[in-house]
């Protein structure tokens, strides 16, 4: 796993092996601990951020690029 600074000043650990298609590339999962054992959120690629969105869906946006992750499974009377 990539160590990444969060800019409150923690630690983050990208994993570049657990990636989720996005439109505008990939966004990797973010742990806590180096050890993957406390899941933190998402990376994105894209404009190398961890300003991420996650509903309940399981859409993944980023806030500052809008690379956008579609949920896997959906029906149509959620929208």
């Amino acid at each position: 796993m990539e160590a990444r600074t969060h800019p409150d000043g923690m630690t983050l650990f990208v994993a570049r092996d657990e990636p989720e298609r996005g439109s505008k590339g990939p966004f990797y999962v973010v742990y806590r601990t180096d050890d993957g054992e406390r899941r933190w959120g998402f990376f994105c690629s894209n404009c190398e951020t961890f300003d991420t969105a996650v509903d309940a869906m399981g859409r993944i946006q980023c806030n500052v690029c809008s690379n956008l992750h579609k949920a896997e499974e959906w029906d149509a009377a959620h929208e």
